[in-house]
């Protein structure tokens, strides 16, 4: 998102107020971080430098955006378990609390040997240090026929606020026998067992609603997924007959989709539905990929020991948008990653105490009403890598009073690592 005139002049103003201003004739009174990319990385990095260096580094969260909807608890918004205000946040704590400098505006560009970021106008903010968390940009022509145009009538609601609100909206609208068809993207991606909450959050609601005929496909790119058999056996046991996955043996290659007419082809048949949901395949967003941070993955490498860019010493890239080794493109993995950064960059600009990096993540999904189930783990550097060291996964037919357990420990890490990002 860009921000329009009236936005960027208020941030710019504030800057040039606060002599944030790129002004190489004026010395700098003590080490500057920049930190772009308001999302679970960015902000938690932006917090925990300026709390725990008690003021003695400047630091200045770059993020046009004045308040944060998560992509992470969505999926509960589709199904009706939250509503959009509980997975809204605004950034004013991080400012009032922690002495974080928002500048609500753009990051244009990024001049690496001036160590400069440019702003929307050309104007630039000088770092000593650089954090970029700019999340995922979504690759639309990967799926024959999509574009950014036709996600207003095929949303992919992979970045959440309008196209969530579009989507549950399309959702709720539908009638029984209606056919909800998915294009699942291929790795790596956010979230990986996003899609299949999503699948099941639709049912729900097809369900709640008393829908006998209605149908979901789902037409992966992929021949398998995160946590496939928990999902398959939830809805056997909760939708039969309402969900159907596809591999790409069982279709043949997703071949075009119109948004016109909310027509699916595949190579073994066409599917003409009443809602199309397509998640294109993904990349690191633009800002860090013009600036050469990126591979040809199109994601960014990383030194595992502390998340600091391996093209850029004077660069971190925490969240989405780099190369993780095993742990996933999540919210948590975010938020573990950037404490990591934020560690170790006090440890360069002040001499803080430094330890071995170590990251965690769980990811939950809700099945179905008090039917939750997880996966995650433990992961530290090894060969190169971000590599996992302790790994945990639900079981097939657990007690319903330990999915039960296991949805209210969801709504509680929801809870607790919002407060820690924004709080």
């Amino acid at each position: 998102m860009r921000s329009n005139r009236r936005q960027f002049l208020g941030g710019a103003g504030a800057l040039a107020a606060s002599g944030m201003l790129a002004m190489p004739a004026i010395a700098q009174a003590k080490p500057k971080v920049v930190v772009v990319g308001g999302g679970p990385g960015g902000a938690t990095v932006a917090k925990y430098v300026a709390q725990d260096s008690k003021g003695a580094i400047e630091v200045i969260l770059v993020e046009p955006a004045k308040q944060f909807v998560t992509c992470f608890h969505s999926n509960l918004y589709l199904g009706g378990f939250r509503d959009l205000k509980s997975i809204t946040h605004g950034y004013g704590d991080l400012a009032k609390k922690h002495g974080v400098k928002l500048a609500n505006t753009s990051a244009a560009s990024i001049d690496r040997d001036k160590k400069v970021v440019k702003l929307a106008n050309g104007a630039g903010v000088n770092y000593d240090r650089l954090v970029i968390a700019p999340g995922i940009d979504l690759k639309f022509d990967s799926v024959p026929g999509y574009s950014e145009a036709a996600s207003q009538q095929m949303p992919h609601a992979w970045k959440a606020g309008p196209q969530t609100q579009l989507l549950k909206t399309q959702l709720d609208s539908l009638k029984d026998g209606a056919l909800i068809v998915m294009v699942a993207p291929p790795n790596p991606y956010r979230c990986p067992p996003g899609p299949y909450e999503r699948a099941s959050m639709m049912a729900h609601v097809l369900k709640a609603k008393g829908h006998k005929k209605s149908k979901i496909v789902i037409l992966d790119t992929k021949p398998s997924f995160s946590k496939q058999a928990l999902f398959v056996q939830g809805w056997e046991r909760h939708y039969p007959g309402m969900i159907e996955w596809q591999d790409p043996k069982m279709h043949g290659g997703i071949k075009n989709v119109d948004p016109k007419t909310l027509t699916v082809k595949t190579d073994l048949g066409e599917y003409k539905a009443q809602l199309v949901n397509v998640i294109p395949a993904q990349m690191a967003g633009r800002i860090v990929r013009d600036a050469g941070l990126a591979n040809d993955t199109g994601f960014c490498p990383i030194k595992p020991e502390s998340m600091q860019s391996a093209m850029d010493v004077n660069i971190y890239i925490v969240g989405d948008a780099c190369i993780p080794g095993d742990m996933p493109k999540s919210a948590f993995s975010a938020n573990s990653q950037a404490k990591v950064a934020a560690m170790m960059i006090r440890g360069e600009l002040i001499k803080s105490p430094t330890f071995p990096a170590r990251y965690t993540n769980t990811c939950w999904s809700l099945i179905e009403t008090d039917d939750t189930v997880k996966i995650g783990g433990r992961y530290e550097p090894k060969d190169g890598k971000i590599a996992a060291v302790e790994t945990f996964l639900s079981k097939t037919d657990e007690p319903a009073a330990l999915r039960k357990q296991t949805q209210e420990e969801n709504m509680g890490w929801y809870k607790g690592i919002s407060a820690d990002i924004f709080g």
